[in-house]
């Protein structure tokens, strides 16, 4: 069985067409929630003229990741027993095998859900590229690696494929379940084993908006936004001249010369960095 898609689409836009693309072939139905921050803002629009139909709108204060969390767990309830795919439009995720086989052993062993890990993309020189419609992503951002997390402490986990009833944590970082505990840890009996598969998240958030935004949130006095993790990246990126200093070696980062779709074995460093980000 294919899964669903949802995601919820913000301020911007220009990743939502490539996302789309990366997951055509892997899910059954795309719901998109468009959260606008007031209703002249234009996100509306813009999802339109990319002949995309919104499955809903919603007005709500800008950077408020515990309410994009709140849409992610209500739409994905409406069918509860069906998969699901969970993905901001800036990730791309990569799995071992097809997601169909993996829901199958899903099914088999009782897991509700599947956990994995960002791989942080970023340009040649670790500069930020621009995204367009028209671009290819992979070749804009050739280099894969993991430097958000040892410049920021910002969470790496993200759980990818899950089933509808599932709940999840603000950020889809870990599983929620009623009792209150989550999914964080190496190990739960609901969660399929990391070695049988850890879902790589390619994640093209440092593109040429991302200083923009990281200024914009970082002014956001509420606890939702996560303010501190983003001051803490941006003064980062500012000691290394306004880049990602690629050089570093605990950053693990390598070319990936692809043109086109990225395969689970492309990122060399991947089961290194696998055993590292569950840990955390």
């Amino acid at each position: 069985m294919k899964p669903n898609l949802v995601t919820v689409v913000g301020k911007n836009t220009h990743m939502l067409p490539h996302m789309l693309q990366h997951y055509k072939d892997i899910v059954d139905n795309v719901y998109v929630v468009v959260y606008r921050h007031s209703e002249d803002d234009g996100i509306l629009e813009e999802i339109e003229a990319l002949g995309i139909k919104p499955y809903k709108v919603v007005t709500a204060p800008k950077y408020n990741w515990e309410k994009v969390t709140e849409l992610y767990n209500e739409v994905k309830l409406t069918k509860p027993d069906e998969w699901w795919i969970v993905s901001d439009d800036d990730e791309l995720q990569v799995y071992p095998r097809p997601v169909e086989d993996i829901i199958n052993e899903c099914e088999q062993h009782g897991y509700d859900f599947v956990t994995g890990g960002f791989i942080d993309r970023i340009g040649n020189n670790g500069t930020f590229p621009i995204i367009r419609r028209d671009t290819n992503i992979h070749r804009a951002f050739p280099l894969a690696g993991f430097f958000r997390y040892p410049m920021s402490k910002a969470c790496p986990n993200k759980v990818t494929l899950m089933k509808g009833h599932q709940k999840l944590t603000p950020g889809q970082h870990y599983a929620l379940f009623e009792d209150g505990s989550n999914s964080w840890g190496e190990d739960h009996p609901k969660r399929m084993p990391t070695e049988i598969c850890f879902t790589q998240v390619h994640h093209f958030k440092w593109d040429s908006t991302c200083l923009d935004r990281m200024m914009e949130i970082a002014d956001i006095k509420e606890s939702y936004a996560y303010s501190s993790e983003y001051r803490t990246m941006y003064r980062a990126i500012a000691r290394s001249d306004w880049k990602i200093n690629v050089q570093k070696t605990e950053f693990l980062v390598e070319r990936l010369n692809k043109s086109s779709y990225i395969e689970y074995i492309d990122y060399t460093h991947w089961n290194k960095l696998r055993k590292l980000i569950i840990k955390l």
